[in-house]
């Protein structure tokens, strides 16, 4: 009996033992390394970045999601971001992280105005949603650039200027940006929630660094245009009202010519207040008037300085300080 009870005993505390140590070494496996090593994507189809449309292979790993099976995914998706951060990429730029120095990207098939993330099923098993509970702006960031969306999973996560962020499955270390130009669609996060772009930065630095929310440039061709706080273009849609304040660009339209945020009045510079107020749009979110005018940028401006949007259909024009579609036809 005596040599039966020392067995079990025995036998017990190796269990217990056992127990600790793999729970140790799961705590362990959770840290992140703090390499930084700047990886490519091969390019792939579909937008989601592979053949079947999501960043994944079904014809590879035990898991049908491009992996071996051994990554842990639902540790990714789950995981709060923390106090956001950047690094220096020599290819990027500033390359916005979570606390853990890995890499948030941005979908191209999302929205930022309003937002919305169309990364759903397969897709967010190799993008994992990035939580919006507890983010901290990332240092010399606008906290209130800082949102949340409801993913179609129902997390509530996180947006940079109302961008959807998401992590990538396949990075594993800090500094991986393994998901960088996947399908032409995925791309590494600046801090200010555009795509990390190292010559932007560079063109930014060049131009005044204290903008107003809404200020004017002299454009050579154009005259006195609007511009908002980075430099953009502000543009006049004829198909507008201004009373009542109507928008008349919803849905796809609002996708391409974003609708411009309310903008204090103590935040403008060379812009008459008369008339200048903020509305509700269809969609619910608020608009920025010039003289009671809906205004907006274009998305295929890409610069300061650019006005790709001028005469676009016959109904878009740079906006003059006073509301008035500057080129349009009398």
């Amino acid at each position: 009996m005596k040599t039966s009870w020392r067995s079990a005993s025995l036998v017990a505390t190796a269990a217990a033992l056992l127990a600790l140590t793999t729970a140790c070494g799961q705590d362990q496996g959770d840290q992140a390394a703090t390499g930084q090593n700047v990886g490519s994507a091969a390019d792939a189809q579909g937008g989601y970045g592979s053949s079947d449309g999501y960043g994944t292979d079904s014809g590879s790993g035990s898991d049908g999601y491009g992996s071996s099976g051994s990554a842990d995914k639902s540790a990714a998706k789950t995981r709060k971001a923390g106090q956001l951060a950047s690094w220096e990429s020599a290819e990027l730029g500033k390359v916005l992280t979570d606390s853990d120095g890995m890499t948030l990207y941005r979908f191209d098939k999302d929205t930022a105005q309003p937002p919305k993330s169309n990364c759903a099923a397969a897709c967010l098993k190799m993008w994992p949603a990035v939580p919006a509970s507890g983010a901290k702006a990332a240092p010399g960031v606008d906290k209130s650039l800082l949102g949340e969306v409801t993913a179609a999973d129902g997390t509530k996560q996180l947006t940079v200027d109302g961008w959807p962020m998401y992590r990538y499955a396949d990075d594993k270390k800090a500094g991986d940006v393994k998901g960088q130009g996947v399908g032409g669609t995925w791309w590494a996060a600046a801090p200010d929630g555009k795509k990390a772009n190292k010559k932007a930065e560079e063109e930014a630095g060049a131009r005044p660094a204290d903008l107003k929310g809404l200020s004017t440039r002299k454009d050579p061709k154009l005259g006195e245009v609007v511009v908002d706080k980075n430099g953009m273009t502000v543009y006049r849609f004829l198909k507008d009202s201004a009373w009542p304040i109507k928008s008349n660009c919803v849905g796809a339209c609002a996708e391409k010519w974003p609708a411009l945020a309310p903008v204090a009045k103590n935040d403008t510079e060379n812009i008459p207040l008369k008339g200048y107020m903020t509305f509700t749009r269809p969609d619910g979110t608020k608009q920025q008037t010039l003289n009671c005018w809906p205004v907006y940028t274009f998305s295929g401006d890409e610069k300061p300085g650019d006005t790709n949007g001028q005469g676009v259909g016959g109904t878009w024009y740079a906006a003059a300080p006073d509301g008035k579609p500057v080129g349009a036809p009398k």
